[in-house]
């Protein structure tokens, strides 16, 4: 990778250029994944690329180093996507998820960025074309819990829910309206907790909705452009963001109230999206898909 375009000319200084600021930290947050890409591609198993050295389809996926997001990142690569992972503060995890999917033969970099940060969004998107050129998928998973009922809810809490929740998704499906390709896919995750509107998750079900209201409203501002953007909304699934802090008995009691009497898996949530990155998904546009095992 060069770093011409992120060197300016000063006449003064002893070299003749310099790194600003804000672009050094461009320069390092996509030197980083390109870095990785090149180091951990040459353990994998060989992967044909167009002649540009570019992957015909890539996807980004927020918040990707564990949980919904790792999986649909491993799902997404075994349907034959370069992937970008995204984390905000575990790297090792991330660095795990790009070496399992470069481990099976396929393409992936880490990319760290709070999504409540529109710029650091903006450095996300850019590390991503910067390494892989085109974007055909993008899954806004990125998200946090905080639960309380009113009385009990602080505003450190409150507000930063709607900053990654909220403004995080605003974010993302915002830079990917600008840059997925024509005919690509954009998807944000919501919650049942929308319409189950459980005790103590008033503010979270209500960050969730936005996401709702958000596809909605993209879908038809992308008229003409056939991409499709849709929610998923899993119901209770096996992962830390609904597990911390429950006792196993809670945890059991909700997985009886699905008729398959189980909590869904990460797997269950990427099994979705990829069928709507595919073919068959492409006349779901608009819409909450509700991915919860009839809890609802």
């Amino acid at each position: 990778m060069s770093y011409k375009d992120f060197t300016s000319h000063d006449p003064a200084s002893p070299g003749g250029a310099y790194l600003s600021r804000r672009n050094l930290l461009r320069a390092a947050t996509l030197a980083a994944p390109v870095a990785l890409l090149a180091s951990t591609a040459s353990a994998a198993t060989p992967v044909t690329a167009p002649p540009d050295g570019n992957p015909s389809k890539a996807a980004l996926v927020t918040g990707s180093s564990r949980g919904i997001g790792a999986t649909t990142a491993k799902r997404l690569a075994q349907d034959g996507y370069a992937v970008t992972i995204n984390y905000l503060n575990n790297r090792d995890l991330a660095q795990q998820v790009v070496r399992e999917i470069t481990d099976m033969g396929g393409k992936a970099i880490y990319v760290q960025a709070d999504v409540s940060d529109s710029e650091a969004v903006r450095r996300l998107f850019d590390a991503h074309q910067e390494a892989f050129g085109s974007l055909n998928v993008v899954v806004a998973n990125a998200g946090i819990q905080r639960l309380g009922t009113f009385a009990q809810m602080s505003d450190a809490d409150y507000n930063r829910l709607i900053d990654v929740n909220m403004k995080g998704c605003f974010h993302t499906l915002r830079e990917a309206s600008r840059r997925v390709v024509d005919g690509g896919r954009i998807m944000a995750l919501s919650s049942g907790t929308v319409t189950m509107r459980p005790p103590t998750y008033g503010a979270y079900a209500a960050s969730k909705a936005a996401v709702d209201v958000f596809v909605n409203i993209l879908a038809k501002e992308l008229a003409g452009r056939m991409i499709s953007v849709n929610a998923i909304a899993p119901g209770t699934t096996n992962t830390t963001l609904f597990t911390d802090g429950k006792t196993a008995e809670q945890i059991a009691g909700f997985a009886r109230q699905t008729p398959h009497q189980r909590l869904g898996e990460p797997q269950d949530i990427a099994k979705v999206v990829s069928i709507l990155a595919s073919e068959r998904g492409a006349w779901i546009s608009g819409q909450v898909v509700n991915a919860n095992g009839g809890l609802t």
